[in-house]
């Protein structure tokens, strides 16, 4: 069984839920921003390996981005951090429509 949104209203309690479940999960923390990002210091995405999510760490500016990190941080047990703004080399796949730029820890939860 899958926890819905409704279930699981913060992505601490969806990883915690889906790890019971058997899932292999990763989380992505905004550890950093620049300007005008869309989503503060400390925001939280939950992802697991099948592309499931809950949470938000850029409004929908770069969470499919953050997603597929998630899923190779999950199969190669290696954390990453990610870098996203208008002023980088992904800019013209992904960006934050404000302006701003985000750093994301993620990382594989156990």
């Amino acid at each position: 069984m899958h926890t819905t949104i409704d279930e699981a209203p913060d992505a601490l309690t969806a990883a915690e839920v889906w790890l019971g479940e058997g899932r292999k999960v990763a989380l992505a923390t905004v550890i950093e921003t620049w300007g005008s990002a869309p989503r503060p210091v400390g925001s939280q995405l939950v992802i697991d390996s099948d592309g499931n999510f809950l949470g938000s760490v850029s409004g929908g500016c770069v969470e499919g981005a953050v997603i597929t990190e998630a899923q190779d941080v999950i199969a190669e047990n290696q954390p990453r951090i990610l870098e996203f703004g208008v002023a980088d080399e992904t800019a013209w796949r992904v960006g934050l429509s404000c302006g701003g730029r985000i750093r994301v820890y993620v990382e594989r939860l156990s």
